[in-house]
């Protein structure tokens, strides 16, 4: 149902969750919490921080928990088997008797035994598939607890495909740009930022509000496997691509804007990879255990930092800043020049407090990449745990350690005991009070980037208008002429180019090996 406040917020319930509205000055409110008066998080007419913070108050150790957790991969619908499998009332899903959109067991148990609330999302059958999923799943959180709507994100869902071809009319199952390595290539800021307004808004046609995305990882290491997802190997151009993409992602306007450039076209913006990811140890990548180094032999440390400060904090839209950020797995060797601590980057609580927090100013939410809190088992695989620095710990002694070094979240984990027993363990040695603050101001900085994306009081979808907007005509358009733009002709010698006819092309065999996985 869409209930609509003269001048004010559209609110948007599914009554079968058993929400009630309540009427107050002559506007209508969710009583989310069910307890029949408007508390100030309810308050659609209050400012994101002081919602936030009554919000935090109210919440359980338990449900702080769940907000700082960050789902493993969701495929939509999930698979039989592998990594993004799932179950639908015990069974496997079967094409044509399995509705898609439908959510898994583990969907279910995560929301509502562990209070977890932010969903990656990978493949989608289709768009109007992911928002009718979406809907579902807004339905299944407004039912739960104080009714906090899920915070959906997803990882660069734009690129091109080789095997495409670009047809005007046809649209697609989203527009496709250029890589950020393409983008940067273009050296027009005003046109990633336009990419940025784009995706959002094919973004929450989805019901995505978070983006896990830029990586501003300086590219100084050609050999990184990761190279072509970054702005390049020039800072300056780093930090300006960043700016622009935060901004078009981050800001709402006209209608569409709540205040302070946050509404309903913006899609939080977690740039990636705190202080900067791209000097991996001869180029290994640290998701394997030969990467796990992070080394500076130019003594150019800083340089790594000039995307986050001079881009993704200093935006010069109305957001102002990216609203999260993604440490790296690596371990950024002796760089810790306060505690001499040797340890990855989410758990160095120099990198986190003193100089991100501290120094920089930083206050939006730090989520922590995927699986650093796993125990290490094998050195080749990529699904494995990336414990760098902590492989000895116990994983409550590695969630406790990350709350400490100033971590709000914690990426690919769906079960919140882990946390809860690391606030036991801190209890014990700050005491409750000190403790329970501690976790609230993680809270805080969480729902702040719910609330500021509107879900809160709207959080479903109209399939219709999903399917006119994702990958429609014009937005294809846009991102074909970009991909021409991003174009760079190095070198014509001998004047190679145009080639002329009736030249004999030699292709080498090529022999490649069987797949191991979804990775390869």
């Amino acid at each position: 149902n869409l209930l609509k406040n003269k001048g004010g917020q559209t609110l948007g319930y599914a009554p079968a969750s058993g929400l009630k509205i309540l009427t107050v000055d002559g506007f209508a409110f969710k009583d989310l919490n069910r307890n029949n008066q408007l508390d100030k998080y309810e308050d659609w007419r209050l400012s994101f921080e002081d919602r936030a913070q009554d919000l935090a108050t109210q919440l359980t150790i338990a449900e702080i928990a769940g907000l700082m957790l960050y789902s493993a991969h969701q495929a939509i619908p999930a698979r039989s088997r592998g990594y993004f499998a799932g179950t639908y009332d015990g069974k496997p899903y079967t094409e044509g008797e399995t509705n898609p959109s439908n959510l898994t067991d583990q969907q279910k148990k995560f929301l509502k035994e562990d209070n977890l609330r932010h969903v990656l999302l990978t493949s989608v059958k289709s768009p109007v598939i992911a928002a009718e999923w979406n809907n579902n799943l807004q339905a299944f959180c407004e039912g739960l607890g104080k009714g906090i709507p899920a915070n959906n994100s997803s990882d660069p869902r734009h690129g091109t495909r080789a095997k495409a071809e670009y047809d005007a009319a046809a649209g697609g199952a989203i527009s496709m740009w250029p890589n950020s390595l393409g983008l940067a290539a273009t050296f027009d800021a005003k046109l990633v930022e336009r990419f940025g307004q784009i995706a959002s808004k094919e973004y929450r046609g989805l019901g995505i509000t978070t983006a896990l995305s830029p990586q501003v990882d300086i590219a100084t290491e050609p050999r990184w496997a990761r190279f072509s997802g970054t702005f390049g190997e020039s800072p300056k151009l780093s930090a300006a691509m960043a700016q622009a993409y935060c901004n078009g992602f981050q800001t709402s306007a006209g209608d569409m804007e709540v205040t302070s450039g946050w509404g309903y076209n913006s899609v939080n913006a977690m740039v990636k990879h705190w202080p900067g990811g791209g000097s991996g140890e001869g180029g290994r990548d640290a998701h394997y255990g030969a990467g796990k180094f992070a080394v500076y032999p130019g003594n150019n440390f800083d340089a790594h930092l000039t995307p986050f400060l001079e881009g993704a904090f200093k935006l010069n839209g109305a957001t102002k800043m990216a609203s999260a950020i993604m440490p790296y797995y690596t371990i950024s060797w002796n760089q810790d020049t306060k505690n001499g601590e040797n340890v990855g980057n989410a758990y160095n609580k120099y990198l986190i407090t003193d100089l991100l927090r501290n120094k920089y100013n930083y206050d939006g939410v730090v989520c922590t990449d995927w699986g650093v809190t796993s125990d290490h088992n094998a050195m080749d695989k990529f699904i494995d745990g990336h414990s760098w620095g902590a492989e000895t710990m116990s994983i409550v002694d590695r969630h406790y350690k990350l709350l400490m070094a100033g971590v709000d979240q914690f990426g690919g984990n769906n079960d919140a005991q882990p946390i809860i027993d690391a606030y036991q363990k801190g209890v014990t040695a700050i005491g409750t009070t000190a403790m329970r603050a501690r976790m609230e101001k993680s809270a805080i900085r969480l729902l702040k980037n719910i609330f500021r994306v509107g879900v809160f009081e709207n959080a479903y979808l109209d399939a219709m208008e999903t399917k006119a907007t994702v990958g429609n005509t014009a937005f294809m358009k846009e991102g074909y002429d970009a991909q021409l733009k991003s174009i760079v002709l190095l070198k014509n010698q001998n004047n190679t180019l145009p080639l002329s006819d009736k030249k004999t092309v030699y292709v080498p065999k090529r022999y490649v090996p069987a797949n191991r996985n979804f990775l390869g």
